[in-house]
């Protein structure tokens, strides 16, 4: 879907980069690498995102890096529709209101680092029923043809688990719903 509205597939790899985690931070030669394409190419992409607003950069030693710009306003529209894109609105329509008493759901692994390698990486929280909920994601993996791989926690296993809070995105909390 994404393919025929933009038809650079380097956009399209950067949006993934920043947008899905706004925290991703990456350099020119480090996505040329990442995205195995030409420093040239990438450069392209990255001035034109740059001039509009919705990436910023910062000097780091001898490497101009860059983040996305969440106070751009379509910062959010933009990170709704590459979610869209990946299929996240859907696994969590599909699962969320049926499985229990979910507490938290959050993105790690490849696609919270902005790869699009086809595997989704989810961590619940909460006391949820195991049988059901894996039947769930198989019907949403059919929905968003990727394969979903997923962890389960309580409240507690998590609070004791969780020593690096920045290496996951939190989709869905039950205090704030994801929209």
């Amino acid at each position: 879907m994404l393919e025929t509205l933009i038809s650079s597939r380097t956009r399209i790899k950067l949006l993934l980069k920043f947008f899905v985690n706004p925290r991703s931070t990456a350099y020119l030669r480090g996505l040329a690498e990442e995205f195995n394409e030409s420093t040239n190419a990438i450069r392209v992409e990255l001035n034109r995102f740059e001039g509009a607003g919705m990436l910023v950069t910062e000097t780091q030693g001898n490497k101009k890096v860059y983040k996305a710009n969440n106070q751009h306003p379509l910062f959010s529209d933009l990170q709704k529709i590459i979610l869209k894109y990946i299929g996240i609105d859907r696994i969590i329509e599909t699962v969320i209101g049926r499985m229990g008493q979910l507490e938290q759901l959050y993105l790690i692994g490849d696609y919270a680092r902005g790869k699009d390698t086809g595997i989704i990486d989810l961590v619940f929280i909460g006391a949820l029923d195991k049988e059901y909920l894996h039947s769930l994601i198989s019907k949403a993996e059919g929905l968003v043809s990727r394969k979903i791989r997923y962890l389960i926690y309580s409240q507690e296993e998590w609070q004791h688990e969780n020593n690096a809070p920045d290496k996951y995105l939190l989709l869905w909390d039950k205090t704030n719903a994801f929209e």
